[in-house]
């Protein structure tokens, strides 16, 4: 095994993949939103627990997410 190539020994490169991030951005904002709808519903123990920030972590996560499916969309047209 060689760890150097001639450049007339090359293969030449394959072309980039062509994928879809809607879809990943799409079910990890709806993962968050699952996670945002949990913590709303127990809210109170969370707090008592000291988890309170769960919440701004949830609604983060959905917002971030929003932006990036925003993004994705914008730059496919």
């Amino acid at each position: 095994m060689r760890f150097w190539l001639k450049d007339s020994e090359r293969r030449p490169d394959p072309l980039p993949a062509r994928t879809d991030a809607r879809k990943a951005y799409f079910a990890g904002s709806a993962a968050w939103l699952v996670a945002l709808i949990l913590v709303v519903v127990f809210a109170e123990p969370l707090a008592v627990a000291g988890l309170g920030w769960w919440l701004w972590c949830a609604i983060l996560g959905l917002g971030l997410g929003l932006v990036g499916l925003a993004w994705v969309q914008f730059r496919r047209r």
